[in-house]
């Protein structure tokens, strides 16, 4: 199960994957970084990406943290083979409001 919010002390080479969505939690964008407080907060400004500028996925509802970004890529991969309905369990059952998330990993000085 991924680390809390609290727990995002800096560690070098860390990787988080997280799952970003619209307002309507429709579209769902699966992502890959070795720092998750600036992607999200470059998905917030509107240059994360071309796809979740498109689509408005702004709202961080799920990550997980790992020791590597090698290992964080895999895990991405994985996830993104996966069908929709698996993907929201998963963010059901450490979001299950699907509330944003990202604004205590913007607002937390130890996050990455």
């Amino acid at each position: 199960m991924p680390d809390l919010i609290g727990h995002l002390e800096p560690m070098k080479d860390r990787g988080y994957i997280y799952m970003m969505t619209n307002a309507s939690n429709k579209t769902l964008y699966i992502g890959v970084t070795s720092s998750i407080k600036k992607r999200v907060s470059e998905h917030r400004d509107g240059v994360g990406s071309e796809f979740t500028r498109k689509y408005g996925c702004t709202k961080l509802v799920y990550y997980e943290i790992y020791s590597t970004i090698t290992q964080a890529i895999e895990r991405e991969k994985q996830l993104k083979h996966y069908q929709r309905a698996w993907k929201n369990e998963l963010v059901e059952k450490m979001n299950p409001q699907w509330e944003d998330l990202g604004q205590g990993i913007i607002d937390d000085p130890l996050a990455m």
